[in-house]
């Protein structure tokens, strides 16, 4: 038998992580700010550091809607356990308003990401569709794809779990 590669000996048991201690990960403990407006004081310092402004200006340029980076933003700092995920839910307006404010200080076009694009175009189904109760209307017959013909073999078709003729 060959020998196991050592990444394989050295892995993790199936179901390892299941058993790990309650408590051991931040969020499983109590949050450090339970409010949307304790959230605040944390994030609005941090949004106008410059060096981290710097880089969500860079981000923004780019093109990345700020739905994604204020996303983003409260579910790193849920995981890091400084606020629940329903506070993290309720910052993002603000988080999204003020990434706006910095971008428009500066002079950069942004995508907000909250704009839905219609497409105008019917899909082919729904062209077919409305043909079909157009000719409906009209008392037109319905055109029924023909089916093919399949042609017979005498020789049965076994799969690998057929019977085997003797």
């Amino acid at each position: 038998m060959a020998d196991l590669p050592e990444a394989l000996i050295d892995a993790p048991i199936a179901g390892q992580s299941l058993t790990s201690e309650v408590g051991g990960w931040p969020w499983e403990q109590p949050p450090q700010y339970s409010t949307v407006e304790e959230a605040l004081e944390f994030y609005l310092p941090r949004l106008t550091e410059p060096t981290l402004q710097n880089d969500l200006m860079d981000v923004i340029e780019m093109g990345l809607p700020l739905t994604t980076i204020a996303n983003a933003l409260q579910q790193g700092a849920v995981m890091q356990g400084k606020h629940t995920l329903d506070v993290g839910i309720l910052v993002m307006p603000v988080i999204m308003e003020m990434l706006a404010y910095l971008a428009t200080e500066r002079n950069i076009e942004f995508n907000m990401g909250t704009n839905v694009e219609v497409d105008d175009n019917p899909s082919g189904v729904a062209v077919k569709l409305a043909l079909k109760k157009l000719k409906a209307k009209e008392g037109q017959p319905e055109e029924k794809p023909e089916a093919e013909e399949v042609e017979e073999t005498e020789e049965p078709l076994g799969g690998l779990m057929s019977r085997r003729m003797v």
